[in-house]
Formats: structure tokens, sequence, C-alpha cells
């Protein structure tokens, strides 16, 4: 059996790259531990709520966040605020399955569509490569709200 892993950003804005990264995949932002969220609830709002009760302090609350799966299969995503910006291209980046199965047209047509989300949420596109059989089924890359290069595939 594999061993589970977590997704680790350094970013400057742990809750709205987290709130992004949760909207882009279809994630959950989990509740604080011990707490019971009830339907509908916003686990962010009770993260506020939890971080004041234990005496974090204000210009602290944002230094962490995590989404999740809902369905647990996908790993953790975490984001860990850092000082530093972003000065590279990634060495390791994500690619969002937005088009599973789908071929020429059809699949390019998906990751438009896909993509037209994303950038209404914050995130930029670079650059649209065309299908190219055998090797390639075309894909669009992309950056998110703090430059991280992500793939839609």
């Amino acid at each position: 059996m594999g061993r589970h892993i977590q997704i680790t950003f350094d970013c400057h804005d742990p809750r709205a790259l987290s709130s992004f990264w949760c909207e882009a995949l279809d994630y959950v932002h989990p509740g604080p531990p011990g707490v019971d969220l009830p339907e509908g609830a916003d686990p962010l709002a009770a993260w506020d709520g939890f971080l004041e009760r234990i005496g974090v302090p204000e210009e602290e609350r944002n230094a962490k966040s995590a989404i999740e799966d809902p369905d647990g299969h996908g790993p953790r995503v975490f984001f860990q605020r850092v000082p530093e910006d972003k000065a590279v291209k990634n060495r390791v980046h994500l690619d969002v399955r937005a088009a599973p199965g789908l071929r020429g047209e059809e699949r390019m047509a998906a990751l438009e569509a896909e993509c037209d989300r994303l950038v209404a949420l914050g995130a930029a596109r670079v650059r649209r490569f065309e299908p190219a059989p055998p090797m390639s089924a075309g894909f669009i890359v992309m950056t998110d709200p703090e430059g991280n290069e992500f793939c839609l595939d």
C-alpha cells in the first residue's frame, strides 16, 4: 500500500490561496480540531473563532490553511505563510485533470471552459499547447493567484 501525501504551498496569503485551490479542485476546508460544524457552516469562520479562543494573536491567524478532498481520495493540500516571494519556475507542479477521457476539439473546449472559470477565480492563463498525438492530448499552462504554475490537463 502506498503512502498518503500532503502537498504544501509556500505563499503570502494562505487563506486566499487555499480558497482559490478549494474552488479549483472542488475540495473543502476542514473544520478545526474537536469542532463539529453544522451543515452549511463556514469552516473559515469556525477557524477564526477557534484560533481566537485558544489565544492565537490576530496577526498569526493567517499563517496556515488547508484543504481536503471531501471524498477522501486526493491528497490534503497545506498552505503556509512565508516571507519571501516566489522567484523561479516551480520544479513540481499540479496537473488538474479537467478533461479526463476527452480527445481533440471536445477536450480542448473543456479545458478552455475550465480555464475561463479559474481565471475568474484569480488564476492567469500562460499558454495553450495544442494536441500532438500520440504523445500529448493538449493542455493549458496557468498560474494561481500567487504565481505558482499548474496545468489543465
